[in-house]
């Protein structure tokens, strides 16, 4: 619980008018009801996923303590250093909204003791994340991503798998033309090669650079290769490459994941220059994205470390998230079609009189219970504005009881093409009603 506001500033506050209206805080959007249908459809697709290949769901706190991500998702990520919201609560406690999924999940699975599962374990889960950064196309401060992590097993064909499963999702919301890129970024045994031959190849080019990608000489070196900046590009073009510095094991991970994507059919290139922006990462890095678009669509990779680095036995894993802005954008610009269930084709109640207005509510309830589409606008007094809702919400059919027909345990059931009208007996309406109509099944 948070500290009570003083009465002094209570009582200031009480009475006096705004002298502007509140707006929603920079770069936390809300969710209106033209994208949220858009949202729903994305939601239900991840869900039928999930189930499918045996992902089970976790809801997560938005806060977690600050020290999960500064361990899990690393010091050095730009995400730590710049793009958290972090607080104390009154207590002391030292807590950050969560700027991504992987640290909340692995702890998840290290508090709830899920390494005594049968291995791997497969978890899924989708909300909001929180990043302070520059609001601009597809990234917000408060966004959305759903995510899918496979724990416990090394073999490279849970990469593929993950690789595939996160394709699904997109394809089966009928976004086309995708491309998967995938690169490699060794291990702990293999990536300080290169890490050091990067450093050299950058040391004399390092004024060339931008102001973000001279900080991460410094801190991070290999997300100068993930730098966006015009400036930087040609600079990068003739950089190492970790394919040229990889172990053994490494190679034969790498060989193994790009021939499953080759029997899977799935379109894929290597991209040298992916690393992705987190710290955890290790041997398969990828994203998905539209071709003609060079914004990713999704992003993940493997973290064979980071649940020894949280505390637990040393643990393979991999996962990946999907941005949701960014394919509501894609939904919405495509004019993609989406059933609203929410609104598609009700059935319009209308309701005439106190006595009807009290049996209106215990016939929503029989209707809603036969799963027919109902729509109402009970504070309306007149035939006639209710009439006129009914036709702005394209209600095909509707259902008048007035006080005589309350009264007479009856409601009239009338078709607003043809204008015919016929009496229905409550007792029965929801068998009624299906002989008379169709499509209003929910």
């Amino acid at each position: 619980m948070g500290r009570k506001p003083k009465d002094s500033i209570v009582k200031k506050v009480k009475h006096q008018k705004l002298k502007k209206i509140i707006q929603a805080p920079k770069g936390m959007p809300d969710i209106l009801p033209e994208d949220d249908q858009f949202r729903r459809k994305i939601y239900k697709v991840a869900h039928e996923v999930a189930d499918y290949y045996g992902f089970g769901k976790v809801e997560l706190p938005i806060a977690e303590e600050t020290n999960l991500f500064l361990h899990g998702t690393g010091a050095t990520s730009e995400i730590v250093q710049r793009q958290m919201f972090s607080f104390k609560t009154p207590g002391g406690d030292q807590l950050s909204l969560r700027p991504e999924f992987t640290p909340n999940l692995m702890r998840v699975y290290l508090e709830k003791g899920f390494f005594n599962l049968p291995k791997p374990v497969k978890l899924f889960t989708y909300g909001p994340l929180f990043r302070y950064e520059q609001p601009q196309r597809g990234r917000y401060r408060q966004f959305w991503q759903y995510d899918f992590e496979v724990i416990g097993d090394g073999d490279p064909i849970y990469d593929a798998l993950t690789i595939q499963l996160m394709y699904n999702t997109l394809n089966d919301l009928k976004i086309k033309n995708l491309l998967v890129e995938v690169n490699t970024i060794g291990c702990d045994n293999c990536r300080p090669i290169w890490r050091k031959n990067l450093k050299n190849y950058f040391h004399s080019k390092l004024k060339k650079l931008c102001s973000d990608c001279q900080r991460r000489y410094k801190n991070n070196i290999l997300r100068i290769l993930d730098c966006k900046s015009e400036q930087c590009q040609p600079i990068k073009e003739n950089a190492p490459k970790m394919i040229d510095y990889l172990c053994h094991d490494c190679r034969s991970h790498f060989k193994s994941l790009l021939e499953y994507l080759e029997e899977l059919q799935l379109p894929y290139e290597i991209n040298h220059r992916l690393v992705r922006g987190l710290d955890y990462y290790t041997k398969t890095v990828f994203e998905i994205r539209e071709t003609d678009d060079n914004l990713a669509l999704c992003g993940g990779g493997r973290y064979d470390y980071l649940v020894e680095i949280l505390g637990g036995r040393p643990t393979p894993a991999v996962g990946a998230a999907v941005g949701v802005e960014r394919l509501v954008e894609i939904l919405k610009n495509k004019q993609t079609r989406v059933t609203d269930n929410s609104q598609k084709n009700r059935l319009f109640l209308i309701i005439l009189g106190e006595q009807a207005k009290k049996k209106g509510l215990g016939l929503m309830e029989t209707l809603r219970k036969a799963n027919i589409n109902v729509a109402e606008s009970f504070g309306k007094d007149s035939l006639k504005a209710q009439l006129r809702q009914a036709d702005k919400m394209n209600s095909p059919f509707v259902l008048i009881m007035g006080q005589k027909e309350a009264i007479d345990n009856t409601v009239i059931f009338r078709d607003m093409k043809s204008g015919v009208q016929e009496l229905i007996n409550i007792d029965n309406i929801g068998e009624e009603l299906k002989k008379h109509i169709k499509n209003f099944i929910v």
